[in-house]
């Protein structure tokens, strides 16, 4: 399969400000960058994201998959990043099909820095089938909330930041991203698990933010069977969890989680006393 052409486009992940506290006292501190990232496909605008821009061609990429624009990454060419003028140039092999009518529908979502999706949220929902047999043990839940507190980010230092990670069944960290907000960090693992010809059929998929249909269908869309937040969830995102046999872990912190679907995906272990 032919890859494509990629950038490697760097930019600035922190800003340094003065800041004035309670007893008028100056200091510095770093918050998270934000830059606009316009995205033309075959030169045509698609779409501006907000972003931190850490990550900003697996980015592209994974939103281009995860809004079914593109369906193959063999169909592109190149994404070129250049953050001079705030733009990132997608070519394709042979365009996007009907590209108008697809994008014409947009339908803003619950994600941070307001995330939106093309289409119907639900459209195809039912075509997608997770591997029935996929389990995952509860001590792996706690190794994987357990890496993700000991894990060096933006978020300590700067906060503001949601955190997405892709792990194996077993708990092995595979991917860790962060971005401004959490449909952005997702599309960028999705990004990357789409250049590295990585499956999603045993993986498990961690999210510092709450797990709404907009996480929950990327997740899906991802073939991935397991999602797991230290926040909580919406009605449509237990819904949709529910319809397509996901295990829904939310509040995931320590040793406690609430196992909200996909009962049958968790084996329970002895606690220690």
């Amino acid at each position: 399969m032919t890859m494509p052409q990629l950038s490697d486009a760097r930019a600035a992940l922190t800003h340094e400000v003065e800041v004035l506290d309670e007893r008028g006292r100056r200091s510095t501190i770093f918050i998270p960058a934000e830059r606009p990232l316009t995205v033309y496909v075959d030169k045509r605008e698609l779409v501006t994201l907000m972003t931190l821009g850490g990550a900003p061609e697996a980015l592209t990429l994974g939103y281009l998959r995860n809004q079914r624009l593109v369906k193959s990454i063999a169909d592109i060419v190149s994404v070129q990043v250049d953050w001079s003028v705030d733009a990132v140039a997608v070519v394709t092999r042979g365009g996007i099909a009907d590209v108008e009518a697809r994008t014409s529908k947009k339908v803003v979502t619950t994600g941070c820095g307001q995330g939106s999706v093309f289409g119907g949220l639900m459209d195809d929902i039912d075509q997608i089938v997770l591997p029935p047999d996929a389990r995952i043990a509860q001590s792996t839940v706690y190794r994987i909330v357990d890496t993700i507190r000991t894990q060096q980010s933006i978020y300590k230092q700067a906060g503001s930041v949601h955190g997405c990670a892709l792990f194996s069944n077993a708990g092995e960290l595979l991917y860790f991203v962060e971005d401004v907000g959490r449909h952005n960090a997702v599309d960028a693992i999705a990004g990357r698990m789409w250049l590295d010809g990585v499956a999603g059929s045993d993986k498990v998929f961690y999210t510092t933010g709450r797990l709404t249909s907009e996480m929950v269908i990327k997740g899906a869309q991802m073939g991935i069977p397991f999602l797991l937040s230290r926040s909580g969830t919406t009605q449509m995102g237990h819904m949709v969890a529910g319809r397509i046999g996901m295990a829904l872990l939310a509040r995931c912190t320590g040793k406690h989680f609430l196992l909200l679907t996909g009962h049958a995906r968790l084996d329970f272990e002895p606690l220690p006393p």
